[in-house]
């Protein structure tokens, strides 16, 4: 059943959140599905056929192979444009998802799910500490005693940003470029942007604001909701995280 409840947290984002139609309709252009894969194989194991919550379930490229696994799995998400493209996938009409704000929204069945995951660099959205904080404890209310929250993120790359300059580009080619801009140290706050020129000459804009977090900050966030950090991987492959990888998969434990 969908609940058609929106709760904007900590951020002037608009209805559809920084995810509206324009966005949704190509969101899965390029998706790499070998890191998706990995990404469910994971995610599978954990949940040991018992339910699963994804916040920002957004178009389903985790939540549909999942489901599809036999892992009966459930979503929250800000945006109906997303929505309206998980729905539109095979499977997509039958799986259940709450339309609402993943830091306060609560679905049926919360205290016994075996797994809830925030992925794809999703936790940054959350553009306030406390907002964060929000979403480690709507997790672990969702969890059942044992359950696991699953994070994935990239790690801030402040290193990467020679001395007097605030962008890191992460995307280049002959038409678009696409370049982080770290504008607020203090607070943390940074955006991401997208910058596309037709062959017209014609350019357009768009940019979504972020907030980074540390990989330790998170941990203190876990404690903060009841869990503990059990399981940290360099990606989906399990390679060991080490201080030069540029991403984590964590995983934490309600006792």
């Amino acid at each position: 059943m969908t609940d058609d409840r929106t709760s904007l947290h900590a951020t002037d984002a608009p209805e559809d959140g920084w995810f509206p139609q324009s966005v949704a309709a190509g969101y899965d252009d390029g998706e790499d599905s070998g890191a998706a894969a990995s990404a469910v194989d994971f995610l599978a194991a954990l949940a040991d056929g018992g339910p699963a919550l994804e916040l920002a379930v957004g178009t389903g490229r985790i939540a549909l192979p999942l489901a599809g696994r036999g892992v009966p799995v459930t979503g929250i998400d800000l945006s109906r444009a997303m929505v309206a493209r998980l729905r539109a996938k095979p499977g997509g009409a039958e799986l259940p998802v709450t339309i609402g704000d993943m830091t306060t929204t609560v679905v049926e069945g919360a205290g016994t799910f075996t797994l809830a995951y925030l992925v794809y660099n999703t936790i940054n959205n959350l553009t306030t500490q406390d907002a964060q904080v929000d979403a480690f404890r709507n997790a672990a209310a969702h969890l059942a005693p044992g359950g696991r929250f699953v994070v994935e993120v990239g790690v801030p790359e402040l290193r990467r940003l020679p001395p007097g300059q605030e962008a890191v580009i992460f995307g280049l080619s002959g038409e678009r470029v696409a370049f982080d801009r770290y504008e607020d140290l203090t607070r943390q706050r940074f955006s991401s942007h997208y910058v596309t020129v037709g062959a017209d000459g014609r350019g357009s804009h768009r940019s979504i604001p972020f907030r980074y977090v540390w990989p330790a900050e998170l941990d203190l966030m876990a404690r903060l909701a009841g869990m503990r950090l059990e399981q940290r991987y360099e990606d989906w492959e399990r390679a060991p995280f080490t201080s030069e990888s540029g991403s984590h998969v964590s995983v934490y434990g309600l006792p």
